[in-house]
C-alpha cells in the first residue's frame, strides 16, 4: 500500500494466505531453482511460503504493510477473514476454476493451514518478517535474487495507480535480480490495463519482461505471470 495509506487500521486489511504448494504452482518453481538463492515474498501478507520454505532449507524473507500489527491481533482477525472470503466464494463459484481445490471446503482448509503455518512461524521467528509500506521497501539493493509478489498489483488497477505499479515494480527490480508477478488480471477477471504499458516502459531501462502460462489456475482467467529480469550492470 502506498504511503497516503498508511493510516489503514487492522480492520481494513483482509489475511487469506496460499500456501508453499500454491506458491510452487503459481510462480512455476522448483526446490533446485530456488536452493542458495535468497528470496523476497512481497507483499507476503498470511502466506505460509516463508514458514515452509524456510523449514525445507531455503532462505525467505516476507515482507508487509500488516507486519506492524502483533501476531496474535492478526491471528485474532484470520480466521473471521477467512469465513468471510468463504461465503464469497460459495456465492460465486461459476467465477473459479475448481482443478486446483476440490470443492469450497477444501480451499477453506487450504486457506487455515496457511494461515495458521504462517502464524506459529512468525511467533518464533519475527525476524522473517519485515514490515513495509510500499512502493518502498527497507532493504539494500540486489539483497535478493529472486522476489515473489502474488495476488496484489495488477489486481487492484481500479484503486492502485500506473505509476504506484511502476514505482513498486522499480523497487522490486532494485532489490532483486529477478521479480514474478501473479496473476495479470483484475479483480474482475480482465488482463490489467496497465501491463502493456508497464512492459514497454520498462523495456526502455533494459528490463526483460516475458508473460508465461503456469499450471495454477483459481480464478478464471488468472493463469499466467510476468517474469522481470534487470540488466546486468557492468
Amino acid at each position: 500500500m502506498s504511503r497516503e495509506e498508511q493510516s489503514v487500521g487492522l480492520e481494513k486489511i483482509v489475511f487469506i494466505g496460499r500456501t508453499f504448494d500454491e506458491y510452487m504452482s503459481m510462480f512455476d518453481l522448483s526446490l533446485e531453482e530456488m536452493k542458495g538463492k535468497k528470496i523476497l515474498d512481497c507483499p507476503a501478507g498470511a502466506c505460509s511460503f516463508t514458514a515452509e520454505g524456510n523449514n525445507k532449507g531455503l532462505q525467505v524473507t516476507a515482507c508487509d504493510i500488516a507486519y506492524r500489527f502483533a501476531t496474535e491481533d492478526i491471528a485474532k482477525k484470520g480466521e473471521h477473514d477467512i469465513e468471510h472470503a468463504m461465503r464469497h466464494v460459495e456465492q460465486a463459484k461459476d467465477r473459479y476454476v475448481w482443478s486446483y481445490f476440490k470443492d469450497v471446503e477444501d480451499l477453506k482448509r487450504t486457506r487455515l493451514y496457511a494461515f495458521n503455518t504462517f502464524v506459529q512461524d512468525r511467533l518464533v521467528n519475527q525476524e522473517r518478517y519485515i514490515y513495509t509500506e510500499l512502493p518502498s521497501i527497507p532493504f539494500a539493493d540486489k539483497s535478493f535474487e529472486l522476489l515473489l509478489s502474488a495476488h496484489f498489483l495488477f489486481m487492484y488497477d481500479d484503486r492502485l495507480s500506473y505509476s504506484f505499479h511502476l514505482d513498486t515494480i522499480k523497487e522490486f527490480l532494485r532489490v532483486a535480480k529477478e521479480v514474478r508477478i501473479f496473476p495479470l488480471i483484475n479483480l474482475e477477471g480482465k488482463r490489467s490495463v496497465h501491463i502493456n504499458k508497464m512492459v514497454a516502459e520498462l523495456s526502455e531501462y533494459g528490463v526483460k519482461a516475458e508473460e508465461q502460462r503456469v499450471s495454477y489456475e483459481f480464478q478464471s482467467g488468472g493463469h499466467t505471470i510476468l517474469k522481470l529480469t534487470r540488466p546486468t550492470l557492468k
